[in-house]
């Protein structure tokens, strides 16, 4: 019997699986059996992430996508079928937010722009997976990649936490909606996680002495801490799991 955790025939889209977290999630499928779709807007960098996790011995094809742009959205999802053939769980982890202006001057434009990356994104590329799997029947998983500013204060940062909390709202939705179809839907909310787009901010002694104390690890997060939930709400382990929100952050939010 095969384990519940082996993903071996498994078809996976990781979108802004090039780097960071998403590129740990991608990696972790792949060693569990799974072919992966990396999704990025930088083709270089998603095709060296997807060069560097087929030594796992599965198909790992790279596709360049905006995911805030619709027509990018669709062309991305008509080469991963074209190339892959499926899709059983789509990880929706593109995004990311700069912090530079005060609540008080924050121009809508980038407001809107932080919301497009996040929060569209995030129900566009559920969107179109959610079609695929209803018209293949067989179900499938949902993932949102949110954060804790969905659920705390972020001083300037109203653009990002607001995205990010509607993540949670999405994943909730398509829970209810989608199940009739054997479609779960999920969100994890990472806390302070070490990535190539933070490495800068946290090696900061002010950071290190206001946050990093308060986090009972003691240590920041890495990308391969979420292997274990992305493996687990991917395959059929998690067949009766959805409409909730996994807290990886090292125990930061209950402290």
């Amino acid at each position: 019997m095969a384990s519940a955790f082996d993903l071996s025939g498994h078809v996976a889209v990781v979108t802004g699986g090039s780097s960071g977290i998403g590129k740990g999630i991608a990696e972790g499928l792949a060693q569990a059996g799974a072919d992966v779709a990396i999704w990025a807007r930088s083709a270089e960098r998603c095709a060296a992430a997807a060069d560097e996790l087929s030594a796992h011995n599965t198909r790992v094809v790279d596709v360049v996508c905006d995911v805030s742009d619709p027509a990018a959205v669709d062309g991305a999802f008509a080469q991963t079928l074209d190339r892959l053939g499926r899709i059983d769980s789509c990880f929706a982890n593109a995004g990311g937010g700069e912090l530079h202006s005060p609540f008080v001057d924050m121009p809508l434009a980038e407001f809107r722009r932080i919301v497009a990356v996040n929060l569209e994104g995030a129900f566009l590329t559920f969107q179109g997976a959610a079609r695929h799997m209803i018209d293949r029947g067989g179900g499938g998983s949902l993932v949102g990649i949110s954060s804790l500013a969905a659920v705390e204060g972020m001083a300037r940062g109203q653009h990002y936490s607001a995205a990010k909390a509607g993540i949670v709202a999405l994943t909730r939705s398509c829970a209810v909606e989608l199940a009739r179809y054997g479609i779960r839907a999920n969100a994890i909310l990472p806390g302070w996680i070490e990535t190539p787009a933070t490495e800068r901010a946290f090696s900061l002694e002010s950071l290190q002495a206001s946050v990093l104390r308060r986090i009972p690890e003691r240590r920041w997060g890495k990308p391969a801490d979420f292997v274990g939930a992305a493996v687990y709400l991917a395959g059929a382990a998690s067949t009766y799991h959805t409409g909730d929100e996994l807290v990886i952050d090292g125990g930061y939010r209950v402290y």
